[in-house]
C-alpha cells in the first residue's frame, strides 16, 4: 500500500524567474504559493512553487546565466542540457517520510537525513536510472489557504522578481 498522495513538486530550472512566474501564474494561472532562497547566507538561489491542486505544485529554481534555454518537442529524446531537476512525492505526515527512509535503507538505497526547509521536510534519493527524487511533507501547507503575500514564512524570498511581489489595490 503506498503512502503518497500525490507530487508535492516538480522541480525544474529557470534563468528568468520574472518571466516563469509570468507565465505559470498569469498565463496557466497557477497561483505563486511559496517563494523560498533567495538568501546568501544560506540558499542563494530562488525557489518558487506554483499551485497545481491541494498539496501539489510545480517549482522553480532561478539559476541565472547558468539555463540554455531551448525548446524540444514533447516525447522526443534529446542530447544535450535538459531543464529538469527532480521529482518530489508528496507523502501525508513526518512519520510517512521516517516509513519512506527506512524502507529506502532496507533496500540499501541511498538516502539523505530529513531535511528542514521550514515550511516543508524532505528526503532525497536517486531511482535505479539516475533520476533524482524526493519525497516531501508540508508542514506549512501553501496550497490548502488563501495566498497571503505577507505571510514571511512562504514568501521568504527577500528581494522577489517584481511580478512576485504583493499587488497592492489600484486608489
Amino acid at each position: 500500500m503506498s503512502n503518497f498522495k500525490g507530487i508535492n513538486h516538480l522541480a525544474l530550472v529557470t534563468g528568468d524567474m520574472e518571466k516563469t512566474v509570468r507565465f505559470y501564474r498569469d498565463v496557466l494561472g497557477m497561483p505563486l504559493v511559496a517563494t523560498i532562497g533567495n538568501r546568501p547566507d544560506s540558499y542563494p538561489y530562488r525557489h518558487y512553487f506554483f499551485k497545481l491542486g491541494e498539496g501539489n505544485t510545480i517549482a522553480f529554481f532561478e539559476w541565472p546565466g547558468m539555463v540554455e534555454e531551448f525548446h524540444k518537442p514533447a516525447g522526443l529524446p534529446t542530447r544535450g542540457r535538459v531543464q529538469f531537476d527532480h521529482v518530489s512525492f508528496n507523502v501525508e505526515n513526518e512519520e510517512a517520510l521516517l516509513e519512506l527512509k527506512a524502507r529506502l535503507e532496507e533496500h540499501e538505497i541511498e538516502v539523505t537525513p530529513v531535511i528542514d526547509h521550514k515550511i516543508l521536510h524532505s528526503v532525497y534519493f536517486t531511482d535505479p536510472n539516475g533520476i533524482a527524487l524526493e519525497a516531501t511533507y508540508w508542514v506549512k501547507d501553501p496550497t490548502t489557504r488563501e495566498v497571503d503575500y505577507s505571510d514571511p514564512e512562504l514568501f521568504a524570498d527577500p528581494d522577489p522578481v517584481p511580478s512576485a511581489r504583493p499587488r497592492v489595490p489600484a486608489a
